[in-house]
């Protein structure tokens, strides 16, 4: 994108949004920014999410709900749309949550989609979820492979990325689905296990994991994920299609403790519960299609960007900080 073009950035005051965001700004896009601060965590959490973006003067934030309300105006302004916007997490979208998830992750994408096919001629690119797969037939994990969710978020992410290639189908809305794996980094979601572990590492509270520890997943560095929004912006080749972003880091939790356990310079107390319903043990992304048609390669792997994340866990708000050292 150029400085002359306007982003539509959903979910903008969300962990990726706001990554997203800053990056389209400091290369001189206008972002026109879009939440609706859906209450899965505290609201100034958010709103600090995004003071560097108000610091420029081609920020725009508009607080909606996109499930309700005419969005013509938004893509009147757009020459791209980022949909991020969404209700997040596995393990919440079960039993009275659900039309919540309903609401936030179908209707919201329905109602926009509407809005981008009424004013064609902007790609659409729509921020999916390994969740799609749930226990995936094959690992790592190509884009063909059937996808059966293992939670009630999933259901309602994979049909949300349908919904969206349906508009493509039948309206030729310029519609790209990437299917992120396992995201984490500086301003990660407070209910995300890296943000709690790290929380966690730095307090010398308990870290609680669900299961024995052993399960692995796909961690995908955030400024990677923003690198593949941009890109699959602009790739001529990339309409219509759908593609796995993953970090290739195929990491099980307790590495991932070991590693914190290094940073905090302390033994961490962990405690291992129970498996929650709609986890699965183990996630793997193929990206031979975003390598070959997007030029995607993940550029920090987990050790690397565990530590810029737990930096930022010391630097943003815990007392006790100030009694571990940085490296």
């Amino acid at each position: 994108m150029t400085a002359t073009e306007t982003a539509l950035v959903t979910g903008c005051a969300g962990f990726i949004g706001s990554h997203l965001t800053e990056s389209l700004l400091a290369d001189g896009v206008r972002v026109i920014g879009v939440d609706c601060f859906n209450d899965n965590y505290a609201r100034g959490e958010k709103l600090r999410n995004l003071e560097l973006a108000r610091s420029w003067g081609h920020f725009e934030f508009v607080p909606l709900d996109l499930s309700r309300g005419d969005l013509g105006d938004l893509l009147l302004e757009s020459d791209v749309v980022f949909h991020l916007a969404a209700e997040p997490g596995v393990r919440a979208s079960w039993g009275t949550r659900f039309e919540t998830y309903i609401r936030n992750n179908l209707s919201a994408t329905q109602h926009l989609l509407e809005a981008a096919n009424l004013h064609p001629g902007r790609r659409f690119v729509f921020a999916s979820s390994s969740s799609v797969y749930g226990f995936a037939e094959r690992l790592p994990t190509p884009e063909d492979t059937p996808c059966r969710p293992h939670s009630p978020y999933g259901a309602t992410k994979l049909a949300a990325e349908h919904m969206s290639l349906l508009y493509h189908a039948n309206f030729g809305v310029d519609v790209v689905a990437l299917r992120l794996f396992s995201v984490f980094g500086p301003r990660q979601r407070p209910d995300m296990a890296f943000r709690r572990f790290c929380h966690a590492a730095v307090t010398g509270e308990p870290i609680r994991v669900y299961g024995d520890g052993e399960q692995t997943r796909d961690f995908t560095y955030v400024g990677d994920v923003v690198t593949a929004l941009r890109v699959a912006s602009t790739a001529p080749a990339a309409s219509g299609r759908v593609y796995n972003i993953g970090g290739g880091n195929q990491v099980s939790v307790n590495d991932a403790l070991r590693l914190l356990g290094e940073y905090a310079d302390r033994s961490l107390d962990v405690e291992y519960l129970a498996m929650q319903h709609g986890d699965v043990r183990r996630t793997a992304a193929d990206t031979t299609r975003a390598r070959a048609e997007l030029g995607f390669v993940p550029s920090v792997g987990v050790s690397e960007g565990l530590l810029r994340e737990f930096e930022w866990v010391l630097e943003h708000g815990v007392a006790e900080a100030g009694t571990l050292r940085r490296r």
